[in-house]
């Protein structure tokens, strides 16, 4: 069956019930009048691979696909979408994604309200898997915002007007690719993040700010490998228009990280030192702020609680994303409001999405104003 039968077939079983069964209060699960039986959900999944537009390149490697898994939980009529995205840096694949998910059992769980027991449980299952268990984690928010009949965001108490402007990421690229990618954002975002850590920093700094004078930020994605010209490359940045800099060196390298965020005259987020809850606190101190992505992180749930508590620790939060469709991003996307810089625009990035979500208007984030994650199928 292809993707797109995959995900058309369950939205039009569940497009019926889905209308009478929308509702502004929590009630206990259905009877089936017929068995007695209370319904389960049922969870499905599929290989699916992501096509970029442009070749994606950074430190380390280049692409021009990215391996994803899209995820479906069906219960009692209502279905709930989900996706594990994987770059190669994560080390995770669809076969190891299917093979997480083919453990999953959530049919044990009789009401899917219970996110703190349901996603405990899939946690429990492997030490890492965390885009596999990202992938039910958003799934499972869709159905419960689904049956609640409420946006996530609204159910996070957020105002979907403060939701910020996005970056639209400019990668690695010779002169004149990287002109012609800039051309093409005028007018269209107010924040550009540009990947660097390799010798021609300058010269893609230099190419953009020949096209455009919106403020960037940048991403060395590990690539700079000495403290003092590391410094020396974030002060020449800030004098032109650089607003934050993520990952400056190697995720462990902490101490040198930390005599650069002193230093710094712009924030340091730590992204590949930043995985998990466990991790912030221990990041304080050493970096300015934390980016959380849901592929890291194992998905929404786990996001709120690290934006939380980063908040609660005076640091800056910001909200990234892998190559994903809409369906991930979205989901992010419900938690922006509650951040300090987002780079979600990972949707924006590739030539097959599966769904119509969040949007951008000039630049900034438009929450869909519908149940769970507001996903449209296309």
């Amino acid at each position: 069956m292809q993707r797109r039968d995959f995900i058309k077939i369950a939205a039009a079983a569940g497009a019926t019930a889905a209308v009478s069964r929308y509702s502004t209060s929590c009630s206990a699960p259905n009877v089936n009048k017929v068995s007695g039986e209370a319904p389960r959900m049922k969870l499905r999944f599929e290989a699916y691979d992501i096509q970029l537009r442009h070749t994606f390149t950074v430190a380390t490697y280049s692409r021009t696909t990215t391996p994803d898994v899209q995820v479906a939980i069906d219960y009692d009529g209502i279905t709930g979408y989900g996706e594990a995205s994987m770059p190669q840096y994560l080390g995770h694949t669809q076969q190891s994604v299917c093979e997480f998910l083919s453990k999953v059992d959530l049919g044990q769980f009789a009401d899917p309200f219970q996110l703190e027991d349901i996603l405990a449980y899939v946690d429990s299952l492997s030490p890492g898997d965390e885009p596999a268990k990202a992938a039910v984690d958003i799934a499972l928010h869709d159905l419960v915002g689904k049956l609640m009949g409420q946006p996530w965001y609204r159910i996070y108490g957020l105002n979907a007007d403060k939701a910020p402007s996005t970056s639209f990421t400019i990668g690695i690229d010779t002169p004149d690719v990287v002109r012609q990618k800039t051309e093409e954002c005028l007018g269209l975002y107010n924040v550009l993040k540009v990947k660097v850590g390799l010798d021609s920093d300058k010269e893609m700094i230099e190419t953009i700010r020949s096209v455009t004078d919106v403020p960037l930020v940048v991403d060395a994605n590990q690539g700079w490998q000495d403290r003092y010209k590391a410094l020396d490359m974030i002060s020449w940045l800030a004098e032109r228009g650089v607003r934050m800099v993520e990952q400056p060196m190697a995720k462990d390298r902490f101490d040198d990280i930390a005599w650069i965020t002193e230093r710094s005259p712009v924030p340091i987020i730590a992204d590949e030192s930043c995985q998990r809850l466990k991790d912030v606190s221990s990041l304080k101190g050493i970096f300015s702020g934390i980016n959380i992505k849901l592929m890291k992180c194992t998905g929404m749930s786990e996001a709120w609680k690290m934006i939380s508590y980063a908040r609660a620790e005076g640091m800056t939060v910001m909200l990234g994303c892998m190559t994903e469709t809409s369906c991930a991003v979205t989901a992010a996307a419900h938690l922006s409001p509650a951040v300090d810089f987002a780079d979600l625009d990972g949707n924006l990035l590739i030539s097959n999405d599966l769904f119509k979500g969040v949007e951008v208007n000039k630049g900034r984030l438009v929450l869909p104003n519908r149940p769970g994650l507001g996903l449209e199928v296309l």
